[in-house]
């Protein structure tokens, strides 16, 4: 009966453990954001894409993205006044 408690305990921890990826997403594909830093603060009108970005993600202020990571991706956030705010992969 003394081994049933830490058994016990051993057994519901185990199940406790989030359960792991089969593969973690591909972090070293580039969308050619670190190339266009230069765009924050210009104009919107300036940003003409990348060519290494699979797809283009234009963000205004308060717009539902989703979640998921993309990292071949190109996100452009603006502000209001239709300024670049950040350009990063994801």
């Amino acid at each position: 009966m003394r081994l049933a408690a830490p058994t016990l305990a051993l057994v519901l921890l185990a199940a406790c453990q989030a359960e792991q990826p089969e593969s973690a997403p591909d972090m070293s594909a580039n969308c050619g954001a670190q190339d266009l830093q230069s765009l924050t603060g210009q104009p919107l009108a300036q940003f003409q894409g990348h060519p290494d970005a699979e797809a283009t993600r234009i963000i205004a202020p308060g717009m539902a993205v989703t979640m998921d990571f993309r990292p071949d991706r190109l996100n452009v956030e603006h502000d209001e006044d239709l300024v670049i705010t950040r350009i990063y992969c994801g």
